[in-house]
């Protein structure tokens, strides 16, 4: 993963707990307290937490390169499925930065393997929020590879620029 760091790649953390939709029914029946009354933001709040990774980022029109990307690398139902997962989400402009070319290439159905070890690069199992990070840290992707977090000087994900979340 090389040829990663020398890619000027900004990073939107998403860190959200994906279920996948995946429910299940117990025989056993738990009583919650519901409460009275529920705000609208309450109510945007869960059902916000209640999509998948895939379903924000196609909802966030600063990602919709990377929501192609992962299209063409078949990794929608893998970040649908068990998680929770992180990914440090490259925007379109990082992907305009990229060199002539790049990205065309790796979208081609031959180039299949190396899109995704790079898409899964970005993403780490568990979820870790922007309060977690410290300076130095590593953590593992899911293709093996590590990064290192530092945060002196604004967080960054092996240099790369780690953005706040957007609306």
């Amino acid at each position: 993963m090389k040829k990663l760091n020398y890619l000027m790649m900004f990073a939107l953390v998403f860190a959200f707990a994906c279920g996948g939709g995946n429910t299940s029914s117990s025989e056993e029946t738990v009583a919650e307290e519901v409460p009275a009354e529920t705000t609208p933001e309450e109510v945007v709040e869960e059902e916000e937490s209640a999509k998948d990774i895939v379903a924000l980022a196609v909802e966030t029109d600063a990602l919709s390169t990377l929501v192609s990307a992962v299209q063409a690398g078949d990794l929608v139902e893998t970040l649908q499925g068990e998680g929770p997962f992180t990914v440090f989400a490259p925007t379109n402009d990082a992907f305009a930065a990229l060199p002539e070319g790049t990205l065309d290439d790796l979208l081609k159905p031959e180039n299949k393997d190396q899109l995704v070890a790079i898409l899964t690069y970005h993403v780490v199992s568990g979820k870790v929020m922007s309060t977690d990070l410290t300076d130095g840290m590593t953590a593992a992707t899911v293709n093996g590879a590590e990064v290192t977090i530092t945060t002196a000087d604004g967080a960054k994900v092996n240099d790369a620029v780690i953005l706040p979340p957007t609306e």
